[in-house]
């Protein structure tokens, strides 16, 4: 993989960016299934077994440089689902003792009937910002039976959020989005950003332009955001190149003020270092006003996630 030298030099961008999406465990100490069951589940990066290992913030700050990240935004990590309380009160723990996350997306299944209750004990933390709940989603576009944001006893978990001041997180695959963008009609009141940039993974012509589609019928929903970020490919290095078309598509269909970069750290560490992607992320928008770029990488995501810049 190949870092610009600018970055190695420790240029960087020239201001400090919030991180809108990273993660940070200690499998050692804590239990996720995917981190530490046998076998490892299917992943859309393929061979995961280099993330099953301690990934805390000295590791983070270390990738991170030389760019400065002033904030970041830790979001639920599959952490046992049994003790999703316990996730938050380790994260507690991670900022008294490093300052780092700033902000954190707790877990909550929001169609069990414990979700009521562990959503007034999130939104007791105070830097607790929203919940992340992966709905059910089919592995390929065409599916006639329709994804999770359309069951009954699901919307009613997410009908609880906005009372509770809490945001929702939405990982889904393009071909859901059309239930999404109802389910942001449904629920004006409640902001949604959109994981990953719709999870592009059919780079062919005909699977960017269907990713596309998807993607201009939930940018119409004004409540809703997206983050730039979870674009590897499985095999292939993280390029400006690669990744141009899908980036400025997104700005396009959001705009500036609707869109954050994120690292997805230390998850997208297995398709390209920290350099390279927000490397890649300023080379593919050094068109944009200084404004527009702030916003993107550090105004956008201190407003939504409700974060104190001092």
């Amino acid at each position: 993989m190949h870092e610009p030298a600018r970055y190695r030099a420790g240029m960087a961008l020239g201001f400090a960016i919030v991180d809108a999406h990273q993660h940070f465990w200690d499998p050692r100490r804590n239990y996720h299934p995917w981190l530490s069951d046998e076998p490892p589940i299917p992943f859309r990066y393929g061979d995961y077994r280099a993330l099953r290992r301690p990934y805390l913030p000295p590791e983070y700050r270390a990738d991170a440089r030389p760019f400065e990240v002033s904030h970041s935004v830790y979001i639920e990590t599959e952490w046992d689902p049994e003790d999703f309380d316990g996730e938050m009160a380790y994260v507690d723990a991670l900022r008294l003792e490093h300052g780092l996350p700033s902000v954190a997306v707790a877990a909550a299944w929001l169609d069990r009937p414990q979700a009521p209750a562990l959503l007034e004990r999130h939104a007791a933390r105070p830097f607790v910002r929203g919940v992340r709940h992966k709905p059910r989603a089919h592995r390929e576009p065409g599916h006639a039976e329709p994804g999770g944001t359309t069951d009954a006893a699901w919307r009613a978990g997410f009908a609880r959020l906005a009372p509770l001041g809490l945001h929702f997180e939405l990982q889904t695959p393009w071909w859901h989005l059309h239930e999404a963008a109802r389910l942001a009609a449904d629920f004006e009141a409640t902001p949604i950003v959109l994981n990953h940039t719709g999870l592009p993974a059919d780079r062919s012509a005909q699977g960017l332009a269907a990713w596309r589609r998807a993607m201009a019928v939930l940018a119409a929903c004004p409540n809703v955001s997206t983050k730039i970020s979870g674009l590897g490919v499985p095999g292939r290095p993280w390029t400006a190149a690669a990744n141009r078309d899908i980036v400025l598509a997104t700005i396009d269909l959001f705009g500036p003020a609707r869109c954050m970069f994120a690292s997805n750290f230390p998850v997208d560490g297995l398709c390209g270092t920290f350099g390279e992607i927000f490397g890649g992320f300023d080379e593919i928008t050094c068109g944009f006003s200084e404004a527009e770029r702030r916003a993107m990488f550090r105004d956008n995501a201190l407003r939504l996630y409700r974060i104190d810049p001092r």
